[in-house]
């Protein structure tokens, strides 16, 4: 890829139609605070899980999720314009689509 970054310190993620690379590495920190469950949180600690580092990750996938909502929320009306030319034409692609319908299907 050419950015001069090792692969374990790189994300990558698709927001909308773009891809977008945030390198990991010396990223910026800030402390907060969260209320956690007692015997969770105690678990947590007998079995050394790293609290933090789980916190953090369940939020990078948690924004990721509201992101892809966000975004097919945005483009509803272009899926729905695409799937009604896909009814009344059918699919540009039907002859070669390897599923039910399509030439190559074998059932």
């Amino acid at each position: 890829m050419g950015l001069g970054v090792a692969p374990d310190l790189l994300a990558v993620y698709l927001n909308g139609m773009n891809w977008e690379y945030v390198v990991m590495t010396g990223a910026l920190k800030r402390k907060t605070s969260v209320t956690l469950d007692a015997d969770a949180l105690d678990s947590a600690k007998e079995l050394q899980i790293n609290v933090s580092a789980v916190a953090e990750e369940a939020l990078l996938k948690a924004i990721g999720e509201a992101r892809n909502r966000k975004w097919q929320a945005e483009n509803a009306d272009a899926f729905a314009a695409q799937a009604e030319w896909h009814e009344r034409h059918g699919h540009p692609l039907a002859d070669i689509i390897a599923g039910p319908g399509g030439s190559s299907w074998n059932s």
